[in-house]
């Protein structure tokens, strides 16, 4: 690590120490980097040294040799040492007895002194063991200290910037530090996550069982009838917000499923719905729309209408209340969106632009009143999509199609300027490029769709690559080659357009064997089929 100002020096009679000859290894790894970046490097080390490598690989034989249980332990040097003008003794016997370095590269780190020598001085007693480099700011060139790239060496990097490596980038210094191969890192923390999740959801439930419990019980008392209230609503609010966030991730309709009904059936119990807070009616009306949302993927149009209309009506009411409150307006905006894409949904075009267009009403108004609201510009975007969308597959007016396009995606950009590093405004621009793309196609303007398809999936190409595990960027890569399939088609490019539909299809039967009752998968993999024949014999 880089040290205090005034260097790392072991002084002995005046002398400096005799140079450490390599020793056989105490540490798996010594951690390098500059002062500037302590507390990453301290999160660092404490994941790597609690990282448990898969049991089915431990004392497997690797390139470095058996495969250990754990990373333990990583030097990293806490304390400020002496002044000095070399390094300190217990730096260089710990260089000595590491297995490995891993060099934590910054601009701080290539300017700093002591992350030269420490890297170079690792390099000359131990030439055959590895040095990693984890790259958290900048370009490789400003981040990179010349000694790690002495010569020309290459060092195996992991990137942490934002938009780098993401979730991957510590499992590549694991694969670094072990010589594990990273494919069966990453198909291990996949299912470390899938069981994290299940564990979550079955908490979740049996908390819900035993809030529902104590409730009955404390019916007799008052205080500590709310006292239990607040407490159960706070668990809703984490299965509405965190878990199912993390649910959806992983596309597990099934669990969301049972989530939405605890939620509700703690509504239920509650008695007269006229004697609940406005905090708990407004959560009531978001688990409508969580069921609905999950009904209509089913396909269960009916069910999901009722579930969104009843919403409605919840949030309209606490809407009149206040009219000019943003949040009871976004409340609102969400009841007459679902309804209004329920209609779309099923083809029922009247009675989806009712609803669409009071969307587009209600996002105009929160923009007016937050104007730099990313939320508010989101709602907005969306609302102009819906537009798009709605004319466009009416074919009633594909210029006024285009124009509703253009103004969703301007929106979205807007967020985007606000929120660089927010991936699901990313994923939403991609959304909006598709339907640009469409609204040419409709036009005849084939080339210029082209070059939205294109945008369309290099986003969704770096979505996918942030986050590998998540289900929504896997559909969105899915429904990006398979549009991009059918305009080639369109454009004469059989070749291009059969390998485009192949890999969307491909994409159709990973995401059913996470959820083979999801019906909108199963819906895509037959419009598929249907438009390009034999393809699932190939």
């Amino acid at each position: 690590m880089e040290h205090a100002e005034d260097g790392v020096l072991e002084v002995v009679a005046g002398r400096r120490a005799a140079p450490v000859d390599a020793q056989p290894a105490r540490y798996r790894a010594f951690l390098s980097y500059s002062h500037v970046d302590e507390r990453i490097a301290r999160r660092l080390h404490r994941w790597l040294e609690t990282y448990r490598l898969p049991a089915r690989l431990i004392g497997k034989e690797s390139t470095l040799g058996p495969v250990p249980a754990r990373l333990t332990p990583i030097f990293r040097d806490r304390n400020e040492l002496p002044a000095s003008v070399d390094l300190h003794e217990q730096v260089r016997t710990a260089l000595a007895q590491s297995a490995s370095l891993i060099v934590l590269c910054s601009p701080t780190a290539r300017g700093s002194r002591w992350v030269a020598e420490e890297i170079s001085h690792f390099r000359r007693i131990h030439p055959d063991r590895p040095v990693l480099a984890a790259l958290l700011g900048g370009d490789p060139g400003d981040a990179f200290p010349d000694a790690l790239i002495e010569g020309g060496r290459e060092p195996i990097a992991a990137d942490f910037r934002k938009g780098g490596d993401g979730k991957i980038a510590r499992l590549k210094l694991v694969a670094g530090l072990t010589g594990v191969g990273l494919d069966e890192l990453v198909q291990r923390e996949a299912q470390r996550q899938l069981r994290r999740v299940t564990a979550i959801t079955t908490l979740a439930v049996l908390s819900a069982l035993i809030l529902a419990a104590l409730l009955i019980a404390a019916l007799s008392a008052r205080n500590e009838a709310e006292r239990q209230r607040q407490q159960a609503e706070g668990l809703i609010e984490f299965m509405l917000t965190d878990l199912r966030n993390r649910l959806e991730g992983v596309g597990r309709l099934d669990i969301l499923g049972s989530v939405n009904d605890r939620a509700i059936d703690y509504y239920k119990a509650q008695g007269d719905l006229r004697r609940l807070p406005t905090g708990s009616l407004e959560r009531r009306a978001r688990v409508l729309q969580a069921m609905g949302e999950d009904d209509q993927k089913r396909g269960r149009f009916d069910s999901a209408i009722a579930e969104f209309s009843e919403a409605q009506r919840v949030t309209a009411a606490l809407l009149a209340a206040q009219p000019d409150d943003p949040q009871r307006l976004f409340a609102h905006a969400q009841s007459e969106f679902w309804l209004g894409y329920s209609s779309f949904y099923a083809r029922r075009d009247d009675e989806a632009r009712p609803h669409f267009r009071a969307y587009l009403g209600l996002a105009q108004r929160l923009v007016e009143k937050q104007p730099d609201d990313p939320r508010a510009l989101r709602e907005l975007g969306y609302a102009h999509g819906n537009i798009c969308s709605l004319e466009l597959t009416s074919k009633a007016d594909p210029l006024r199609a285009l124009d509703a396009c253009r103004k969703a995606l301007a929106a979205m950009e807007r967020v985007a300027a606000r929120q660089p590093g927010d991936l699901d405004i990313r994923a939403d621009m991609a959304n909006r490029h598709a339907w640009i793309a469409d609204a040419l196609t409709e036009l005849g303007r084939k080339q210029e769709a082209i070059v939205h398809r294109r945008e369309q999936a290099r986003i969704v190409d770096a979505l996918l690559k942030a986050d590998p595990l998540n289900a929504t960027y896997q559909q969105d890569w899915m429904l990006a080659r398979y549009a991009t399939a059918l305009l080639l088609k369109e454009l004469g490019e059989k070749a291009a357009a059969w390998r485009s539909a192949s890999q969307a299809r491909e994409a159709v039967d990973r995401l059913m064997k996470t959820d083979p009752q999801n019906k909108d998968w199963k819906d895509w993999g037959r419009k598929i089929d249907a438009n390009f024949p034999g393809l699932k014999e190939q």
